[in-house]
C-alpha cells in the first residue's frame, strides 16, 4: 500500500495565489491518474469556489458536511468528502464558521494534532496518492493544526514589492512546528502572478533565492487572465482552458512538485 503524502500550502500573506496554486496542483495531479483529496482550510471558501458554484459551496456551510463540523466535533474526515466534478478528485469544503476554529481548538487536549489526528484513518484506507491542504493568510494555532498534519509545504509568493512582507516570520513559524512536528519539510516557493517586465519581478527571485536550504522551483505562473475566468466558471484553469498559458505553466509546476515529493 503506498503512503499517502499531504502537502499543505500556506503563507501568512494573504493574495499569494495559495488556493490557486493548491487547486491547480490537485487538479493536475488527478489528471495524471492520481487519487486527490483537498482540504479547504480557510474560511474565506476559496478552494471550495475552485471546485463548486457558490450557492453548493454555502450549502455545505448549511449542511454541517465540511471541515469546521469535524474539526470541532473531533471526527474522522471521511465522513465529510464531497466529490467534485473531476475523476479522482475529491473535496473536504470549508465553513465560513472556520473563523471561530481559534477558539475551538484552544481548550483541546493536544490541540495542535488535531487535525492529523482527523485526518488519519483516511490515510489508513490507502485510497488516496495525495492529500493537499489549503491554509488561511495567518499565522496560528490552526495553521500550525495544518502544518503538523502535513509531509510538505509549499509556500506559493506573489511576486510583488509587497509579495515578500512577513516571509521571514513565515519561515520562523515552520521553525516553531518542526520543534514539535520534525517530519514537516518545506518542499519549495513557488512563485505566482509573476511579470517578467517588472524589476521587482527579478528582485523577487533574487531575494528568494537567497534563502538557505529552501528549493525555489523553477516553474513559476505568470500574470494570466484565464485564472479569473476559471475562478468566476468555478473551475481550475486547466479544465476551464487547458491551452491558456496558466494551464500549461501549472502543470510544469505539478510535475516539479511531484518530483520533489518523490512522486
Amino acid at each position: 500500500m503506498s503512503k499517502t503524502k499531504v502537502i499543505c500550502f500556506a503563507n501568512n500573506k494573504g493574495g499569494s495565489g495559495k488556493s490557486t496554486t493548491c487547486s491547480n496542483v490537485a487538479y493536475n495531479l488527478s489528471q495524471m491518474g492520481k487519487r486527490v483529496l483537498v482540504i479547504d482550510g480557510d474560511m474565506q471558501l476559496n478552494l471550495t469556489l475552485s471546485f463548486f458554484p457558490e450557492d453548493e459551496a454555502l450549502g455545505f456551510v448549511q449542511s454541517g458536511k465540511n471541515l469546521y463540523s469535524a474539526i470541532k466535533d473531533q471526527k474522522s474526515l471521511a465522513d465529510f468528502i464531497i466529490p467534485t466534478a473531476y475523476e479522482n478528485l475529491d473535496l473536504i469544503p470549508s465553513s465560513t464558521l472556520m473563523s471561530s476554529i481559534e477558539y475551538e481548538l484552544f481548550t483541546k487536549w493536544q490541540r495542535e494534532f488535531i487535525l492529523r489526528k482527523c485526518l488519519e484513518p483516511v490515510k489508513a484506507t490507502g485510497v488516496y496518492d495525495y492529500v493537499l491542504i489549503d491554509s488561511p493568510p495567518t499565522l496560528g494555532g490552526w495553521v500550525m493544526n495544518i502544518m503538523c498534519a502535513s509531509d510538505y509545504l509549499v509556500v506559493p509568493v506573489e511576486a510583488s514589492p509587497w509579495g515578500l512582507f512577513g516571509l521571514a516570520n513565515m519561515f520562523d513559524f515552520v521553525a516553531q512546528v518542526r520543534s514539535i512536528a520534525p517530519t514537516l519539510q518545506v518542499l519549495g516557493i513557488a512563485i505566482t502572478k509573476a511579470d517578467e517586465r517588472k524589476n521587482y519581478f527579478r528582485q523577487t527571485v533574487e531575494a528568494l533565492q537567497g534563502y538557505d536550504n529552501i528549493t525555489l522551483f523553477e516553474n513559476y505562473i505568470r500574470i494570466d487572465s484565464s485564472i479569473e475566468w476559471a475562478q468566476d466558471n468555478s473551475k481550475p484553469v486547466g479544465a476551464y482552458k487547458k491551452s491558456s498559458r496558466s494551464a500549461k505553466e501549472y502543470l510544469e509546476l505539478t510535475k516539479e512538485i511531484m518530483e520533489h515529493a518523490g512522486r
